[in-house]
């Protein structure tokens, strides 16, 4: 079988482009490299992009588009006016989309991955952006033969805002990256002692924005701080409306309490998550949530959200509550630090159940539903 794949949102530098959908897409084509050794690969990829970085084996050609497609509106072009004519010359038996968008008038079968819909049920963007999202996702799930979901919430989302028949839209949930593991303590210590970090701590990592929902963590935190004795440390880079975080750190008087870390680099992040108490992750809306499962699989005690994707990501290896209620939090944030009981059985519990996450089994999965798609 050929298989094409739109990787213009890979991201070859390093940081926070990296993250989201391009390490979905750079995890997802190394270990189908593995699991479909025979397949024929075509990998449409933004300048930057090289064979190692995918770790592309002989039977992968790689085309590295000419235009800047890092950039939305030439990845746009590309995908609506460039890749039809592209796909026509290399022939293969299905494409690939891993976000959103299909080129509309692709001339072979195409399948579509939706990770969330935040942009429909939130004022995430631009609304020049919105319109676009909005447009161009309805008319490619259409478009498309058939659509992958990163979780059953988002598939509940997709059949519920975009009304299409359930016979054809298919979860296969993401995985957990291998590097997130129990480590060994002596280099969480060296961490620890590098980072000038307490011994105990809270730690939180997302973007700053809204549906993250950090206001009602600082304040479930202010109200049980003084039963807490430890600082609450948050992780991540600036998004949108941000402001009102620092302003409500400093009405609340949590300057000494609330550290602001920035963005966490991916080669320290399970070392983050290992150095802390605890790891708490209060978001409105997830179409998958990779934090709370990254911070399982390292060990450490999650409280997250029971809303969205959340509670099918994190089972009964977690504290739960509704995000919006703050004394539910910080009751939760109380138990957790002081339940030594509790903190061990969520130990365990955590990378047994981000052991069900695998990046071989979603590549595997994919591949299945492609020859699928192809043979139909």
């Amino acid at each position: 079988m050929h298989i094409a794949v739109n990787a213009h949102l890979l991201s070859s530098q390093a940081g926070y482009r990296q993250a989201g959908v391009s390490g979905y897409i750079q995890q997802l084509l190394r270990h189908s490299w593995a699991v479909a050794p025979a397949e024929r690969w075509t990998i449409y990829a933004p300048p930057g992009v090289t064979r190692e970085l995918i770790g592309a084996p002989p039977n992968v050609r790689l085309r590295v588009s000419r235009l800047p497609t890092t950039q939305p509106l030439a990845r746009i072009l590309w995908e609506q006016a460039l890749a039809p004519g592209r796909l026509l010359l290399d022939r293969p038996q299905v494409l690939l989309c891993p976000l959103n968008v299909v080129p509309l008038l692709a001339p072979c079968r195409s399948v579509v991955t939706i990770h969330d819909l935040a942009f429909l049920r939130f004022r995430l963007h631009t609304p020049a952006k919105r319109l676009y999202l909005a447009a161009f996702t309805r008319l490619s799930v259409r478009r498309a033969a058939h659509v992958i979901t990163v979780s059953e919430f988002t598939r509940r989302e997709v059949l519920e805002l975009l009304h299409l028949p359930p016979e054809r839209v298919t979860a296969i949930p993401n995985g957990c990256d291998a590097r997130f593991r129990p480590l060994d303590p002596s280099a969480v210590e060296a961490f620890r002692v590098r980072n000038n970090l307490p011994a105990r701590f809270l730690l939180f990592v997302g973007t700053l924005e809204p549906r993250k929902n950090v206001p009602t963590l600082l304040r479930a935190y202010a109200r049980v701080r003084e039963h807490l004795n430890l600082p609450l440390l948050i992780g991540g880079g600036k998004g949108w409306l941000y402001d009102e975080i620092f302003a409500l750190t400093r009405q609340l008087g949590l300057e000494r309490e609330v550290r602001f870390l920035g963005f966490l680099e991916a080669d320290e992040l399970p070392l983050w998550y290992a150095a802390a108490t605890a790891f708490v992750y209060p978001s409105l809306y997830e179409g998958f949530g990779f934090p709370p499962l990254e911070a399982m699989a390292t060990g450490t005690p999650v409280v997250t959200s029971n809303t969205a994707s959340l509670p099918e990501v994190v089972g009964d290896a977690a504290l739960t509550v509704p995000p919006t209620d703050e004394a539910a939090l910080a009751e939760a944030l109380v138990r957790v630090v002081t339940d030594d009981d509790l903190r061990a059985d969520l130990r365990r519990r955590g990378p047994q159940r981000a052991r069900q996450f695998r990046w071989p089994a979603t590549a595997a999965a994919t591949i299945e539903l492609l020859r699928r798609v192809a043979a139909a």
